[in-house]
């Protein structure tokens, strides 16, 4: 059995099938969309940046290449061992089994955090709102990447796989947090239509799944998500 810090939020897709989830990581944004757009208002240059949920490593890397340090945090302690295996060769990168609501780290000791896809989803996550607000230095500001099920054929998907998710009730409660709102308009690319098939089959039950992989044709989908950022 693998190793889960305490308090963990059980993911449905990357906690059981890392490679598949790999290959979905490698499809999303060919553009750099998401990136560029957090750069834009808040830079990583030369800065310490954290990544919450960061699975396997995918993302540390490319925030390591210009952020002076990078550190990953995950629950999961499987997915703990991969990232660190991928990351071995990065002197300014390290990586903690830990949550997003128990972050092993000094107060104001961090400038930028991202976390895409992982445990901010909206009511519940105030736990780890508060470890933002202790970790984050002045001047600094976090990054939440998510899914916008308000829109496209994937909102709806999504939607129909989790009937109890209301994106209304999500909105208000970022929109009392105080947290901005972008929109990224997101595309997978696969390289095979195999990949394609099997990450839509991670992503949503087995019925919506095969209704989706109907709907889709070739190795491209739109991925419709939503940047959410504040500065402290």
């Amino acid at each position: 059995m693998p190793r889960i810090a305490k308090g963990a939020i059980p993911s449905p897709n990357i906690w059981n099938t890392p490679a598949i989830y790999e290959l979905e990581n490698r499809a999303v944004d060919p553009e750099g969309v998401a990136n560029a757009a957090m750069s834009a208002i808040r830079p990583w240059d030369g800065a310490t940046v954290l990544d919450i949920g960061c699975g396997t490593g995918y993302h540390l890397p490319l925030l390591a290449a210009s952020a002076a340090q990078v550190i990953g945090v995950e629950p999961h302690g499987d997915l703990v061992g991969l990232a660190r295996r991928r990351c071995s060769g990065l002197a300014n990168v390290s990586v903690h089994a830990a949550t997003a609501q128990a972050l092993p780290l000094p107060d104001a000791s961090v400038d930028v955090v991202v976390a895409r896809w992982a445990y901010f989803f909206g009511p519940g996550c105030e736990p780890g709102l508060r470890e933002l607000s202790r970790v984050v230095r002045r001047g600094g500001a976090a990054f939440v990447i998510d899914l916008d099920a308000s829109r496209g054929s994937f909102g709806g998907w999504f939607q129909r796989t989790v009937p109890t998710y209301s994106a209304k009730d999500v909105e208000a409660f970022w929109s009392r947090q105080g947290w901005k709102r972008d929109e990224l308009d997101l595309r997978m690319v696969f390289e095979r239509r195999a990949d394609l098939e099997a990450v839509l089959r991670i992503e949503f039950t087995p019925e919506v799944a095969e209704e989706a992989i109907r709907e889709t044709s070739g190795v491209e989908l739109a991925y419709p998500n939503v940047l959410r950022w504040r500065y402290f």
